[in-house]
């Protein structure tokens, strides 16, 4: 893929940019944000004045936003989706709504093919090219970009233009519980004389185990929370899935809990808290501290 465009060079965005303009490919980027852009230029990509000249005259275009919202003003609103030409690729790597990527792609010009692909990973995994993309669409508009895609990580083909969404938002469903239980067994094993310590290493040596102790919880210790993804963005998600919920026909406890938790974390300390503020809405109701002296470098400097 020689041309690719490039809109949205946030936290996550910005990364992955880059890691396509270290492989070699020509990026031409665009973004609201000045400083954003002016990162992916000392990045080597070329800065663009507009959504739609990101589009315009590119093999790839790649989209990386914050909500549905923000794809549907981009792609319709600023042009975007206008501007492709026959034979281009537009990849969303937005955790959005399966409806609204299916419908954007009915509305695309003739000849445009289109793949959501959201991705998971954290910052880390943008920064080092080891996220997982979750590709949802035709089978061989998925093979053609796939070399691309995987410049930024494994891409898992997922089925239908659509299924990308639901998986990406399947796994952050099991985030999101397994963040707000893992705060609740680290408070009740300190609360009842265990070294947080030792009390993390039997964790992550048993079946409790998981991605979410080994990754997140350092940004409990370190007090920081992980501000890389914010309160705001958790309950958009688990907005977008209890879209999903309602196909299921079954009551679901653990996901009702984790939005529950969530919610009450960002009405104490705000929708721009970090994500973790689950675990400190935990401490300071207990009056209890999860700080671990250690070398916990932030993942989005790793």
């Amino acid at each position: 893929m020689e041309t690719v465009g490039f809109i949205g060079l946030g936290t996550m965005g910005g990364p992955m940019c880059a890691r396509l303009v270290g492989a070699g490919h020509a990026v031409q980027a665009f973004d609201l944000n000045p400083e954003a852009l002016e990162a992916s230029v000392a990045a080597g990509a070329s800065a663009v004045g507009s959504a739609s000249e990101a589009a315009a005259g590119v093999e790839v275009l790649l989209t990386s936003l914050p909500a549905p919202a923000h794809v549907e003003a981009v792609m319709c609103d600023s042009g975007a989706l206008a501007a492709l030409s026959a034979g281009s690729i537009w990849v969303d790597l937005t955790t959005s709504r399966p409806e609204l990527i299916q419908r954007l792609a009915n509305e695309a010009p003739p000849g445009v093919t289109v793949i959501d692909s959201p991705v998971t990973g954290a910052v880390d995994g943008a920064r080092n090219g080891t996220l997982t993309l979750f590709a949802g669409g035709d089978a061989e508009t998925i093979e053609r970009v796939r070399p691309l895609l995987e410049r930024l990580g494994r891409v898992i083909a997922c089925g239908d233009l659509g299924t990308g969404c639901v998986v990406k938002l399947v796994t952050n469903q099991l985030w999101f519980v397994g963040a707000a239980a893992l705060a609740e067994g680290l408070a009740v094993g300190v609360r009842n004389g265990v070294e947080l310590s030792e009390l993390w290493e039997a964790i992550t040596a048993s079946v409790g185990d998981s991605f979410v102790a080994r990754h997140d919880a350092p940004s409990i210790f370190a007090g920081h929370y992980d501000p890389s993804f914010s309160l705001e963005l958790c309950l958009k998600d688990l907005g977008l899935l209890a879209e999903l919920e309602s196909a299921v026909g079954a009551d679901l406890p653990m996901t009702a809990a984790a939005r529950s938790a969530f919610t009450r974390a960002a009405q104490r300390y705000g929708a721009d808290a970090p994500e973790l503020s689950v675990a400190r809405r935990i401490e300071d109701d207990a009056d209890l501290s999860l700080r671990l002296e250690g070398d916990w470098v932030p993942h989005w400097e790793s």
